[in-house]
């Protein structure tokens, strides 16, 4: 539990800093390094902007899908006997519930962070994402380490 809700705590302080304070939203694209931005990107889809829809029915049914979903790890987390699958379940519970509370709140999940490599005049970017994105990967690595 202290894993998810470590999550949750730094995913929406890192997104209300970024939209409230930092106010990225007027910014724009802020360059950090050669290969990192910080970008504001609505997400009204899935993982990896899949799906994309803001119906509000496809907003509801993907509430319920991550409600059902995070349900389903807690009572599979609530039955783990081993500390590093508790903790990566951990992650994806607090990840999951960090998106959702940005789905609830603006209707889509706000996003962030982008890396991007340029090679030879052409610039490859990777989907842009943010810190409950960061900590749901890990959570479904970590079991297969």
């Amino acid at each position: 539990m202290i894993a998810a809700v470590a999550v949750l705590a730094l995913d929406q302080a890192s997104k209300l800093w970024l939209l409230f304070v930092f106010d990225i939203a007027r910014r724009g694209a802020v360059k950090v390094t050669p290969f990192f931005d910080l970008v504001l990107a609505w997400n009204v889809g899935i993982s990896f902007g899949w799906f994309q829809n803001d119906s509000q029915f496809a907003q509801i049914s993907l509430m319920i899908i991550k409600a059902v979903a995070v349900i389903v790890l807690a009572i599979w987390m609530a039955r783990s006997r081993t500390p590093l699958a508790t903790i990566a379940l951990g992650l994806i519970i607090g990840g999951a519930i960090g998106n959702g509370i940005d789905r609830f709140a603006y209707g889509a999940v706000v996003d962030f962070a982008l890396f991007h490599l340029q090679i030879g005049g052409n610039t490859y970017n990777w989907y842009v994402f943010n810190l409950a994105d960061v900590a749901i990967v890990a959570g479904v690595a970590a079991p297969a380490v």
